[in-house]
């Protein structure tokens, strides 16, 4: 239809006007407008918005959109050295192959009962990643990293009946945002850390535990890429109060670092990104918890378990177990709200560490580890530059501080990505004690060549 008021959108279902008069018949309403009136006034916008016109052709529309993405530069096209969160591992074809197929092809974890292909794949997620983090008990995936960490703080006061969190200050600043809304009616304390190493401070973290902190808190490579090397102590500090402690960890790192449970953990969380999925602007991203074989735990996860099961007759399938604890089986009665799950990703992080075995993320875990080291080791000679943390072991991602230098680290940001590579996230506002730095980041694609590189145009740039 040529007229505006009768446009037919061929990407809106039910926009045809016979198909929308018959449903106003339905409802009883004369028109589009007296349906919008049962809206509060004080909730509506008056008058038209200030949208451009539609689209009404696919290949319009097609080259639009390709017209925006077209603006982007993406990491093949780049050396990347970004990490802070979202990093650039190799996705084995396999996880594509298998996560595209009809019957897995959606984000939501969908109705398992009834599609047992589903239902098992999801099974073997949650007993590989035991596995990996040698618990025995695995929810479905959460949204993402950061809603595995918040949920896991939460049950802490579930569980113990008290409201203080007790968490590091070099926590992810954007989970830790997170947390401050998921759990607002708990008061977070900040932990200090070691200047020189950026270890917590053990006597801060004394001083500071009380009979009320619920829950102590550790990211297991740090944020800023130190392995923290007093875990086992923290956990005591924590279980002498009463407190539990809770542990994130990179699963790309547990190949080659010890298991949190393993120096006391109660419960891990953690994203599983790094396992099979590219780096997404806000997808791809997807959480785990696992926890002690204890009913406090078990009771207090929100989300789904997938297990085994025997009927009358002996015979086996999979199940999902304990469903009236979550937001689906009871509403709000339930544990814990729980939202979207993300049961595409879960499938992918099993084809990924099904593909892996514990050898290759043995060798994953050694690779990126080495050559952050070697990384930190050319970089610091280069003039201008200084390793923070540099007497700490990096996993992954290392503080570049670039003080000496005449230039800040959004102009290097600028001038490295003129010669075609990505610098490191800008930390300078966030963690301002550490002056002027950045967070750099190195996985298994990252080159011996391509850290050469970096260093050499850093060179170039501060001389």
């Amino acid at each position: 239809m040529n007229n505006k008021k009768n446009i037919v959108y061929p990407y809106m279902p039910n926009s045809v006007e016979s198909i929308k008069k018959e449903m106003m018949d339905e409802l009883g309403v004369k028109s589009i407008e007296e349906l919008y009136s049962y809206i509060p006034k004080h909730l509506r916008v008056p008058g038209r918005m200030n949208l451009p016109e539609p689209l009404l052709s696919e290949i319009e529309l097609k080259d639009h959109v390709e017209g925006i993405l077209s603006k982007n530069t993406a990491c093949s096209e780049n050396l990347n050295f970004l990490g802070a969160g979202c990093y650039r591992h190799y996705v084995p074809a396999i996880c594509d192959e298998i996560n595209s197929r009809s019957e897995f092809l959606t984000a939501y974890c969908g109705e398992t009962y009834a599609d047992h292909g589903k239902c098992q794949a999801i099974f073997e997620f949650t007993s590989l990643i035991g596995e990996l983090v040698d618990m025995d008990v695995v929810g479905l995936a959460t949204y993402d990293g950061g809603q595995a960490t918040c949920t896991s703080l939460r049950m802490t006061n579930r569980i113990t009946g008290r409201k203080e969190l007790l968490v590091p200050k070099s926590m992810n600043p954007d989970i830790l945002s997170q947390l401050r809304n998921f759990c607002d009616f708990m008061t977070i304390t900040l932990v200090d850390y070691d200047p020189k190493t950026g270890q917590m401070d053990l006597n801060d973290l004394k001083n500071k535990i009380s009979d009320n902190t619920a829950g102590v808190f550790l990211e297991n490579p740090s944020y800023l890429g130190f392995v923290e090397e007093h875990g086992e102590e923290i956990g005591k500090i924590a279980h002498e109060h009463g407190a539990l402690f809770v542990v994130s960890a990179d699963p790309s790192s547990l190949g080659i670092l010890e298991a949190p449970v393993n120096y006391g953990a109660d419960v891990t969380c953690g994203d599983i990104q790094c396992l099979g999925m590219h780096m997404g602007y806000g997808s791809g991203q997807s959480g785990y918890i696992a926890s002690k074989d204890e009913p406090q735990f078990i009771m207090n996860f929100p989300n789904h378990f997938y297990s085994l099961y025997e009927n009358d007759k002996g015979e086996f399938g999979f199940s999902r177990s304990l469903n009236q604890r979550t937001s689906y089986g009871s509403r709000e009665k339930a544990v814990e709200y729980l939202g979207t799950n993300t049961g595409l990703w879960a499938i992918t992080a099993a084809v990924y560490l099904s593909l892996m075995g514990p050898e290759g993320m043995y060798e994953l875990g050694k690779n990126i580890m080495y050559k952050a080291r070697y990384a930190t080791k050319v970089l610091s000679e280069v003039k201008g530059v200084k390793v923070v943390f540099d007497n700490s072991t990096s996993f992954k991602e290392f503080i570049l501080n670039f003080d000496e230098a005449n230039k800040s680290v959004e102009e290097i940001n600028k001038e490295l990505l003129n010669r075609g590579v990505f610098g490191g996230k800008d930390l300078s506002k966030e963690f301002k004690e550490l002056g002027n730095s950045a967070l750099y980041c190195v996985t298994e694609l990252t080159k011996k060549s391509d850290i050469d590189r970096l260093a050499k145009e850093l060179a170039d740039i501060l001389k």
